[in-house]
């Protein structure tokens, strides 16, 4: 590769252009270093080896049955307590009808996470998988964090083989990669004190992808966090794909800084830089080789970043969410759904191939510029 400013990245381009694996400290080289034409190129270069120019997308309906939680995440602004304004707290039926109200043609993926509810059974979250597998039949149900699936197995009694289980036998495809935020025990006591620790995260996607439930993976960044700790959430994560090899995209996702205790407490009130977003989605498609795809999430990059981030490693740019509501509470200035054909129309314009897929990335369709 020629034009590499940064004399460091030398060694490292010779690596991932031979396709080999690069190390913790090569990763660190990646995030420090300021030749970014070099960074993108590389990313770039992954992200067509895997992928050619196909960039997908799927539509899907973002659900939140209630914003009721006991956990207290200070980065959250999405959690209420009973009988606090701006609650709402949905039975098996109302969450249907809400779907129904909603509902467009060709929906493939019912996307459900929601706060830690402390009266509700385990019993009804198996009610509300097997209606919505019953109402939506032609949806794929992706559903529920392992954070609330540590949840669920505590107000169970059950572990999380039995829980998981249960709720594939009701009718869960998926899951989604919520509530991992940042495995560094530092960030996760000042951030997210009383949800899932890390090694728990882990493990509920290890039990789920025994059991044949492939998953996502996030990551909360752009607050307390180091560069170190983000290299270190990611070296965790390789480390359980290259076990399990159940993971489907990686969605790094940006702090947002609006009404939540961690924002004022840090004095913050801009959001991550571009160069950031940009340089962070780039170092993960590198050093997440084993993962198929990054995701571009656009509700929180806005639509124009995530098209420019196509040229930096992302091959997902996430879906319609027709009424995303947990980062428009804490400040997201995006629109809270887009339609297929601005998504795909996005996807052009970036000189991509757009390709609608289902919750399990099976490719839907190939969109052109006609139907766009």
């Amino acid at each position: 590769m020629k034009g590499i400013q940064d004399p460091r990245l030398v060694p490292i381009a010779e690596k991932v252009l031979a396709g080999e694996r690069v190390s913790f400290e090569e990763g660190l080289v990646l995030y420090q270093t300021q030749d970014l034409p070099t960074l993108m190129r590389l990313a770039n270069w992954v992200r067509e080896r895997k992928h050619g120019h196909k960039t997908y997308f799927v539509h899907s309906i973002r659900v939140s049955q209630t914003n009721i939680c006991y956990v207290g995440c200070t980065f959250c602004a999405f959690q209420r307590r009973f009988g606090e304004e701006g609650a709402w707290d949905w039975d098996v039926e109302e969450v249907v009808a809400w779907i129904k109200a909603r509902y467009q043609p060709g929906l493939k993926e019912i996307h459900l996470t929601a706060g830690h509810h402390p009266k509700r059974p385990f019993q009804y979250y198996l009610d509300l998988v097997r209606a919505l597998k019953e109402n939506f039949p032609e949806a794929q149900v992706k559903a529920w964090t392992a954070a609330e699936i540590h949840h669920f197995s505590k107000i169970a009694r059950l572990p999380y083989r039995e829980v998981l289980q249960a709720l594939k036998e009701a009718g869960l495809d998926a899951m989604p990669g919520g509530g991992a935020e940042i495995f560094a025990e530092r960030v996760r006591k000042r951030i997210a004190r009383a949800k899932v620790s890390a090694e728990g995260w882990l493990e509920v996607h290890r039990t789920a992808h025994a059991l044949g439930l492939p998953t996502n993976a996030t990551m909360l960044y752009g607050h307390i966090e180091t560069l170190e700790e983000r290299l270190d959430h990611m070296e965790r994560l390789r480390r359980l794909q290259d076990e399990t090899g159940g993971f489907m995209s990686f969605i790094p996702l940006a702090f947002q800084p609006d009404g939540n205790p961690l924002a004022r407490e840090l004095g913050k009130k801009g959001f991550t830089t571009g160069v950031d977003d940009l340089k962070n989605l780039a170092v993960a498609r590198i050093y997440l080789d084993n993962f198929p795809h990054i995701k571009g999430y656009w509700a929180t990059l806005t639509p124009e970043l995530a098209q420019v981030s196509l040229d930096w490693g992302v091959t997902d740019i996430d879906g319609t969410l027709i009424e995303e509501r947990i980062v428009h509470m804490a400040g997201s200035p995006t629109p809270k759904g887009l339609t297929k054909g601005e998504l795909a129309r996005i996807i052009l314009r970036a000189g991509r191939i757009p390709v609608e897929r289902d919750a399990l990335y099976r490719e839907v369709r190939v969109w052109d510029a006609v139907e766009a």
